[in-house]
């Protein structure tokens, strides 16, 4: 599935849901950030997806990770809170959604790095090379707070 996303774009097309979403940044023991490239947009991103009814979100980001890298984590602190309305992403069945993002801090505790269906390319980057790579605006401000080291999360 197609996905396009929109940042403070007036053509952007009208939400027509409201997803509550989970991402991380997880971190190796070299500092390391990880990264997936994904299949339906080719952007890098932080892997993460939309919270299930018997989920926290907490246990949204742990099953996200898990299932989009085959790594395992735990969750270590919290990056923020991503709410902006001038974010919007369009799939290609229809849905227009606004995503509520919580952002997490993470490290690995087991599993073993795999692609998933939802990625191209799976990787561990240094935080010096993430300008070069080709990302969302929304994903590389989540990487920006992260690397602030903020002595609060960010609320916005």
């Amino acid at each position: 599935m197609a996905r396009t996303e929109y940042y403070d774009d007036p053509g952007a097309p009208e939400p027509n849901s409201l997803v509550v979403a989970a991402s991380a940044v997880v971190t190796d023991e070299r500092g390391r950030i990880l990264l997936q490239r994904r299949r339906d947009n080719g952007l890098w991103a932080l892997p993460g997806g939309g919270m299930d009814m018997g989920d926290s979100l907490p246990g949204t980001a742990v099953r996200e990770v898990k299932e989009e890298t085959g790594l395992d984590v735990e969750i270590t602190g919290l990056v923020g809170t991503y709410t902006d309305p001038r974010h919007v992403i369009a799939y290609d069945d229809g849905e227009v959604r606004r995503q509520f993002n919580v952002c997490f801090r993470a490290r690995v505790v087991g599993g073993s790095p795999a692609v998933s269906d939802e990625s191209t390319e799976l990787r561990f980057v240094a935080p010096s090379e993430l300008a070069a790579l080709p990302m969302h605006h929304t994903q590389r401000l989540r990487l920006t707070h992260f690397l602030e080291d903020r002595p609060a999360p960010y609320l916005g």
